[in-house]
């Protein structure tokens, strides 16, 4: 089990929260638009309807991994991969970065923005500091973290 409720995940993950400008949202969607680290992303709103106002916000960023194309980089490769994060499609992305955190089913990784990656199966295992290469799975989901 990755969560057991939104505000726990929230609350647990608050310290890798993202800082960025939360854009206006049309009524009814369920994404937030949020801009952080030089890029938009479209995330599933899982903190409620109508609790993000436009302007600076802090949210964590969670995507769960696609483990094909999710990988540990080798020290020789790693020494070479800039950090780097793309947007794939409408709301997922990809990207290399460093491990901030690391458990058999969650990383948190820093790629432009702090990135809090889950897979149902276990994942290689990694500590603080290493580099991986990483893919997600649409949609990436956005916990509003309150000030």
């Amino acid at each position: 089990m990755l969560e057991s409720s939104e505000t726990e995940f929230a609350s647990r993950y608050a310290a890798f929260a993202a800082q960025g400008q939360l854009y206006p949202q049309r009524e009814g969607s369920p994404l937030l638009e949020f801009a952080a680290g030089g890029r938009v992303l479209y995330l599933f709103d899982r903190t409620g309807p109508y609790s993000g106002r436009p302007g600076p916000a802090r949210v964590v960023v969670h995507g769960i991994l696609d483990l094909a194309g999710t990988r540990v980089l080798p020290p020789e490769e790693a020494a070479q991969a800039p950090e780097a994060l793309t947007v794939v499609g409408i709301s997922s992305v990809e990207g290399t970065g460093e491990v901030l955190h690391a458990g058999p089913h969650v990383w948190v990784v820093r790629s432009r923005v702090p990135l809090v990656l889950a897979a149902f199966e276990a994942l290689p295992p990694v500590q603080a500091g290493d580099r991986v290469a990483f893919r997600t799975l649409p949609p990436l989901h956005g916990f509003l973290v309150q000030s």
